[in-house]
Formats: structure tokens, C-alpha cells, sequence
């Protein structure tokens, strides 16, 4: 009995210590009335071609789809600036390695070029050059880029970035996905794109009251698809976008017809719990299944803690939204001291593979293009919320019954043993490990995603009515 009593105190315990798998989710009020907070503050951040909507007359027209364009102003640019190098400096840390966080030099360093070398507005032209637009769904202004291809019955597809993500983690994946002929792939494989903000990040508008979580943002998308004239469509997300996607293959509205995750939700009921109490691995666990096992283990022990901050505390955060070097420290570090998942941004910072871990695609703009987003944005805290609207657990088995593709990246916080993504996705019907990548696949390794979302979707395409996707909208 003593021995039952000790492990039911430490389940309790370590449970208190895990986000990943014990957090306790609070009510959430879905159907409390948003003010208008259409990216309130920030007006002067940026330029929209249309003129601002009014009173009767916005109201009138909800659900117009208005052209947007970034232009933050050289006055912002030079108190970002400013700011930097300002920066009141802490002492260096007092070890050699990175095991208390983001070591002085390294952030020394990225400061330096950020304040003096690096450019904003190629970013800016980077985003201009696609078609951005703002519509307004339940009360909030949800931004979006939007680009159709060329190829006849290209199949719709919405794609949900993460935390610390953003539009700018899509980039390089639209010209593959829209135009795969030029990409190594065929005419068969097209896709049109639809990449939104997520409330609270990027140019979509912060949220001023609570409810703007995983549940409320599934079904705005679906909003958005149909009203921009897809029937039908698919969707794909990792990191924070992933939820967004089991969500919505939970709600299964008949327009979805299938989902592509990089980030999956497998962890049965069982370990999930033998995993929170802190336990051994199970016996009888297979091989691929004991070393993720290993890796959550480490995981949720070793590296949640920002998460866990977000998650309970995101208002506390006040140094994101005032100094520059926080904020970019903070997107920076995962607690994984240059491990996964953010080694490939390091080594795209320090432009140099870090612990075997290469960057890919990414580089040192691309890091500091997402920083400047969330600070030009003013972002960081309404972003940071999200974690506190997370209403669902990202690990644990998604139980969705709708078809699923799933592609397992070496560089995951885990890597999804198929023995458990067949139980947590009924439908299974795509499942590949490929060779390299990690968390920030898209980012990371554009070319390779994009071939694991044509490959994972290939087989839904048939159940798409050329009649349904000729009537979308080009907006």
C-alpha cells in the first residue's frame, strides 16, 4: 500500500511539472462577443489598399476580402534600432556551454547584425510580391496569403504555421506546392494555396477578449476556404498548426476531406500516462516505440519550460513587447541547449551546422525576417496567449477518423513510432520517415516538405469535383 501511495504522490507531482501531458486546461468562453480589434495600434504599421470600413457600413460588409500590402514605416525601422542598441546587457553565463540558455555572445553577436547589417524590406518585397488580403471572420481580421496556380484542377489546400512562427515560415513552400512543374513534380500535384495568420500573430488582429484558441481558429478556416470559393479542400500544419488541424478533422465539416501533419499527436492513453508519472518505459515497447518513449521523456522534463510560461502566465511577459534582444532570445530558445527543435536555427544564426544539426535552407535573415514580424507587430504577447487558449494536447493521440497523411521528420521532438499513428489516425493514408529536417520543416527543408505534402495528399485528389475547385474565387 506504501509503495502505491508513494507512486500515486509522484504521478501527481511530475504532473504538475509537465504542459506536455498534465496541464489543466481551463472553460473556455467561445461565444463571448470580440470587439472590433482589427490589429488595434498598429494601423500606422503597415498599409492596406482599401479603405478602412466604418460603422453600418462595415458591418454591412463583413465578409469582404480586402487587398493588403506591408509597409511598416522607417520610423519603426529606426527605433527597432534604437532599441537594440540600447539593450542593457546581463553578465556572460557561468558555464561554457549553452545549458543556462542563449549564451551572451551568440545574441551579442545577432544584435550587432541586426541593428546594422540586416534588411527589413527585402522581407517586405518578399511578402509584397505575393497576394496578402484581410477578411474579417467572427468578429476578428484574419490575414492571409492566397496564391491559385496555374494548373487546371489544382487541389485547395490551407497550411497552419507555429509558435515561434509565422506566414514568413511558408515562403519558400508556394511556388513548389502551386507551380510543381517547375519543382520536379507534375501538373497532377498542384495545389492552390491559402497560408493565414493566426489570430494574434503576424498581420491577423490580436484578439481582445478570450476564446481564440485551437477550436474557435479550426472553424474560422473553414470559414475562409469556403469563402473563398473552395467546396473542398485539404489542410496541413506542424507545431501549433498541427492542432489547428486535428481540430479541425475532429469537427470534420464535409469540405475537409483529409489533413498532412509534420508535427502528429500519436501518444496513447497508457504511455501518456506512464510518461506523466514519470515512469520507465514500459516493457514490451518495440524499438522505434522505446526511443520515443526516450525522447518525450526528455522532452517534457527537460524543455517545456517556455511553453509552460505561455501557457499560464503569457501577460507576465512584458519584456517581449519592450526590448528587442528578449524577444528574439525568447523565439530563440527552446531549452534544448542547440538540440532540437531549434538547432537549425542556431546554425542558421551562427552560419555554422551546430551539433550535426544542419540548417537547411534557413538562414540568418530568415530568423531575424520572423523577429522583426513579431516585433513590428507587436506580437509577442497576443501570440504567447495562444498557448493559454490550447484547449488540447498536441502529443497525445489525435483520434482523428477523417484520412490523414503523416510525414515524420528526423529532427521532430519525437519521432512517431507508425505503430501509434495508426491508432491515433483511423484513416491512415500516408506514413514516411524521411531522412532530414526537423520541427521547422517547411522552413527548414522546403523542397522535401513539399514533396511529402504532394506525396501524403496524392490520394484524395480523385474525390475532388473539377466543378468544385473551377469555382473558386481568384481573388
Amino acid at each position: 500500500m506504501k509503495e502505491q501511495d508513494d507512486r500515486s504522490r509522484r504521478c501527481f507531482l511530475k504532473a504538475s511539472s509537465m504542459l506536455g501531458l498534465g496541464v489543466a486546461f481551463r472553460a473556455a468562453t467561445i461565444g463571448e462577443a470580440l470587439a472590433d480589434s482589427r490589429i488595434a495600434g498598429k494601423e500606422d504599421a503597415m498599409t492596406r489598399r482599401s479603405a478602412p470600413q466604418r460603422g453600418s457600413e462595415r458591418a454591412a460588409d463583413k465578409t469582404t476580402i480586402r487587398p493588403f500590402q506591408v509597409n511598416i514605416p522607417d520610423v519603426e525601422l529606426a527605433e527597432l534600432r534604437r532599441r537594440i542598441n540600447s539593450t542593457r546587457w546581463p553578465d556572460r553565463e557561468t558555464v561554457t556551454d549553452e545549458s543556462q540558455g542563449v549564451p551572451l555572445a551568440t545574441i551579442q553577436e545577432l544584435a550587432r547584425y541586426w541593428a546594422t547589417d540586416y534588411d527589413w524590406r527585402k522581407c517586405e518585397a518578399k511578402l509584397n510580391a505575393r497576394p496578402q488580403f484581410i477578411t474579417e471572420i467572427d468578429g476578428l481580421d484574419i490575414h492571409f496569403i492566397h496564391v491559385r496556380s496555374k494548373h487546371e484542377n489544382a487541389l485547395p489546400l490551407i497550411v497552419t504555421h507555429g509558435w515561434p512562427g509565422s506566414v514568413i515560415e511558408q515562403l519558400k513552400i508556394i511556388d513548389p506546392l502551386t507551380n510543381p512543374t517547375a519543382h520536379g513534380g507534375s501538373a497532377s500535384d498542384a495545389f492552390h494555396l491559402v497560408i493565414p495568420s493566426l489570430p494574434g500573430f503576424g498581420f491577423s488582429a490580436r484578439p481582445t477578449a478570450s476564446g481564440w484558441g485551437p477550436e474557435r481558429t479550426a472553424s474560422a478556416w473553414v470559414v475562409l476556404m469556403k469563402r473563398l470559393g473552395y467546396a473542398q479542400f485539404v489542410a496541413q500544419g506542424g507545431d501549433l498548426g498541427a492542432g489547428i488541424c486535428t481540430v479541425m478533422a475532429k469537427h470534420a465539416p464535409p469540405e475537409l476531406l483529409g489533413i498532412h501533419t509534420n508535427f502528429p499527436g500519436t501518444i496513447p492513453s497508457d504511455i501518456a500516462r506512464a510518461l506523466q508519472c514519470g515512469d520507465a518505459p514500459p516493457s514490451g515497447l518495440s524499438a522505434d516505440e522505446r526511443r520515443a518513449y526516450e525522447q518525450l521523456t526528455n522532452l517534457f522534463t527537460k524543455k517545456r519550460a517556455y511553453a509552460q510560461m505561455m501557457a499560464t502566465r503569457p501577460q507576465t511577459l512584458y519584456g517581449l513587447a519592450d526590448s528587442p534582444v528578449c524577444l528574439a532570445a525568447w523565439l530563440f530558445d527552446h531549452g534544448d541547449g542547440y538540440g532540437q527543435p531549434a538547432a537549425p536555427i542556431t546554425s542558421a544564426v551562427l552560419g555554422r551546422t551546430v551539433h550535426g544539426y544542419s540548417a537547411g535552407d534557413l538562414t540568418r535573415d530568415d530568423v531575424l525576417d520572423d523577429f522583426t514580424l513579431y516585433w513590428a507587430t507587436n506580437t509577442a504577447i497576443s501570440a504567447a496567449r495562444f498557448y493559454w487558449e490550447l484547449h488540447l494536447n498536441l502529443y497525445n493521440a489525435a483520434n482523428v477518423s477523417i484520412p490523414a497523411a503523416v510525414s515524420v521528420f528526423p529532427g521532430e521532438n519525437y519521432q512517431a513510432p507508425r505503430s501509434w499513428t495508426e491508432r491515433a489516425y483511423h484513416k491512415l493514408i500516408y506514413y514516411n520517415q524521411v531522412d532530414t529536417g526537423g520541427h521547422y520543416a517547411a522552413w527548414e527543408q522546403p523542397k522535401l516538405f513539399s514533396e511529402e505534402v504532394r506525396a501524403g495528399l496524392r490520394s484524395l485528389r480523385s474525390n475532388v469535383a473539377r466543378s468544385d475547385v473551377n469555382r473558386a474565387k481568384a481573388s
